[in-house]
């Protein structure tokens, strides 16, 4: 199993490198039968760098936890906490919501 020093810590370091406010960063570290849980929570203000341009800099920080894990036989995911006033819109559940379909509405197929 990953020792808590390894993927914690790595974590932590990762995440104070992106932020502007490094001293909000904490990780929680939970293990259970499915591997080894991390859950980052930082200053709102900071979730877009954690996050990234359409989720890269998140799936990159996982990609790098799965590896660590790999390292260690053990399985690492990553949980990044998001508070109750996150500025993020709510998912829409149609995404072509905002294109102009009048010029093919009256199309007979």
């Amino acid at each position: 199993m990953v020792t808590q020093a390894t993927d914690k810590e790595f974590l932590e370091y990762i995440a104070r490198s992106v932020v502007s406010n490094p001293d909000a960063i904490s990780v929680e570290r939970t293990v259970d039968e499915m591997g080894v849980l991390l859950t980052l929570k930082t200053d709102p203000a900071d979730m877009g760098y954690i996050i990234g341009r359409k989720g890269q800099t998140a799936q990159a920080i996982r990609t790098l936890l799965k590896i660590v894990g790999a390292k260690n036989n053990a399985r690492v995911n990553l949980k990044i906490y998001e508070p109750e006033g996150s500025r993020r819109p709510a998912r829409s559940e149609n995404e072509n919501a905002g294109i102009d379909t009048s010029s093919i509405d009256d199309l007979k197929i």
